[in-house]
């Protein structure tokens, strides 16, 4: 069953709404917003994957290095505006921005990040453009 995130409810203090989440997502959306590497790879358990944009990122090492290019050096941010519950996944719609080269991309670039969490932990990440436009 679908279960859609009530824009009215509360935000985290880098203002990104988080109500609902597992506390390992979001911890992943303030760390990114606040880029700290250190605070984002705490997020993931030590054999998690990483998919993004179609490229596997595995464990920890791998992880780091990718957060450490694509979130943190990029200084992404995440604009939540929308979020689903699905059968125990996450699944966070952001407006993406950051100091990334944005010619020939949407404004705002959507991004959808899909979650997956165990023990505390994220264990799969899977992220991708969003062609609905939210």
């Amino acid at each position: 069953m679908e279960k859609q995130h009530d824009p009215g409810a509360q935000t985290a203090p880098t203002g990104e709404m988080t109500a609902g989440l597992p506390p390992s997502v979001t911890a992943y959306i303030r760390a990114t917003n606040l880029c700290n590497l250190d605070a984002l790879l705490a997020t993931f358990a030590d054999d998690a994957l990483v998919n993004d944009q179609l490229t596997d990122y595995w464990g920890k090492e791998a992880i780091a290095a990718w957060a450490a290019r694509d979130i943190i050096g990029e200084r992404l941010t995440l604009k939540v505006v929308k979020i689903v519950q699905h059968y125990g996944h996450s699944i966070v719609t952001a407006h993406v921005d950051g100091l990334f080269d944005k010619r020939g991309l949407p404004d705002p670039l959507v991004l959808a990040f899909y979650f997956s969490s165990y023990d505390g932990k994220i264990v799969q990440l899977i992220i991708l453009r969003n062609q609905s436009g939210i």
